[in-house]
């Protein structure tokens, strides 16, 4: 049975912008223990002096499967994922569990690959995975997901952003779908005056580009935008934009619209500074990251702006962010909070439904469907965030922008 998917959230996107352990196949398990001081989500949390072993064996154990690229060109989102999946299982087990049960999660590496993704699904389904946080890229996502259906296991992606990824009723997701992240994009620009010429680089080969980039186009006009070029690459020829760059410099752009991954951008904003082409360049989710490239000159970045749910110079994130570079020796981006995020949704899915710990998977799966659409969380990416039933969540974008090699709220 599929969802009906709703485009609603871009409507209220718009209108709140102001400024806006060793598992399988190479994979990682945290086991189900507690007995560490974590702090996150504007909050710390002091486990007990006691191993909380006896809980855990009292209150038995749920098994959370979790999937990204942890290897390959996409590497820092799934290790961003697998960390703030780790984090939040360390602090809820450190907290007595979800009513006294104790979370174990096992990580699998699907090198950003369809079938590589299903491969790890099935990897953690044989260990015993209760439920499934990914995939974290949204061609995989949309391939394991068609599985998960099938066999009826609850899957919330934190960062899968095609519309596809929560087709199936049994899936649901942290991020924002790709068609509201181009349209809140185009309203932030238009609504903030940014620019009124404006161009379009994107990968017409990946579903995440390709779906942002129609959106943000559709919507541009009703903005004021003017786009001056709307140029695609492919995977294949993602090396050398120089074509593309030239487009948008010849046309006038003062804005240059990147809805792709970090990897590619760095390479634009490195062969634009070469042409001493300097617009504004704003991107969405999957430019978090850029500042992390290897070799990067992270100064071409400045003044780069990016849609995210989640910076660390929030606030509320400061206990979180703390926790997390004093766990991975660096700063968490928002595929981190993302997947902290999707474990604890899974929490309040646990204390709505009551499920037990030793529940099949299928039956937690009708449990959390219903669940998921009652609950409510206060979490890195948004406060007070519900999902509606055809999974995508309700909360306020916001936009962000590098300031001297750091992210500041705008």
């Amino acid at each position: 049975m599929k969802k009906l998917i709703t485009l609603g959230l871009a409507a209220a996107m718009a209108a709140s912008l102001t400024a806006c352990g060793s598992g399988n196949g190479g994979g990682s398990t945290t086991a189900a223990a507690g007995g560490e001081t974590t702090a996150a989500a504007g909050k710390e949390t002091t486990a007990a002096a006691a191993d909380n072993s006896g809980a855990a064996s009292s209150g038995g154990t749920f098994k959370i499967g979790v999937i990204g690229p942890l290897t390959g060109p996409a590497a820092a989102y799934g290790i961003a994922v697998q960390n703030g999946a780790d984090l939040a299982v360390k602090e809820i087990n450190a907290a007595g569990g979800v009513n006294g049960i104790m979370l174990e999660n096992n990580t699998q590496d699907d090198e950003h690959d369809p079938q590589k993704s299903v491969n790890a699904y099935n990897t953690l389904k044989d260990w015993g995975a209760q439920a499934i946080v990914g995939s974290t890229t949204s061609d995989p996502c949309i391939a394991v997901a068609a599985e998960t259906s099938n066999d009826n296991m609850f899957q919330i992606t934190p960062s899968g952003s095609a519309v596809e990824c929560v087709a199936p009723e049994n899936v649901f997701r942290v991020c924002f779908a790709d068609p509201d992240q181009g349209t809140a994009s185009a309203v932030y620009i238009g609504e903030n005056k940014l620019a009124t010429k404006v161009a379009v680089i994107y990968d017409s080969s990946t579903t995440y580009s390709s779906g942002i980039r129609e959106a943000f186009v559709k919507e541009a006009g009703t903005q004021g935008l003017e786009i001056v070029a709307d140029e695609a690459f492919t995977a294949d020829n993602a090396t050398d934009f120089s074509v593309q760059l030239d487009k948008a410099k010849e046309a006038g752009a003062e804005l240059v619209f990147l809805p792709i991954y970090y990897q590619e951008a760095s390479v634009i904003l490195k062969q634009a500074s070469d042409k001493d082409f300097a617009p504004i360049f704003f991107g969405c989710d999957g430019m978090d990251g850029i500042l992390t490239v290897e070799n990067f000159d992270t100064s071409l970045a400045e003044g780069l702006m990016l849609l995210t749910p989640f910076s660390t110079t929030e606030e509320s994130s400061k206990a979180f962010t703390e926790a997390y570079v004093a766990a991975y020796g660096i700063e968490p981006n928002q595929f981190a909070a993302d997947s902290y995020d999707a474990v604890y949704a899974i929490k309040a899915a646990m204390e709505k439904s009551g499920v037990a710990a030793d529940a099949d998977y299928s039956t937690v799966c009708d449990a959390f469907k219903a669940a998921m659409t009652e609950i409510s969380i206060d979490g890195l990416t948004g406060a007070g965030m519900t999902w509606n039933a055809a999974g995508e969540p309700d909360k306020a974008p916001k936009a962000v922008k590098i300031v001297n090699g750091v992210y500041e709220m705008q």
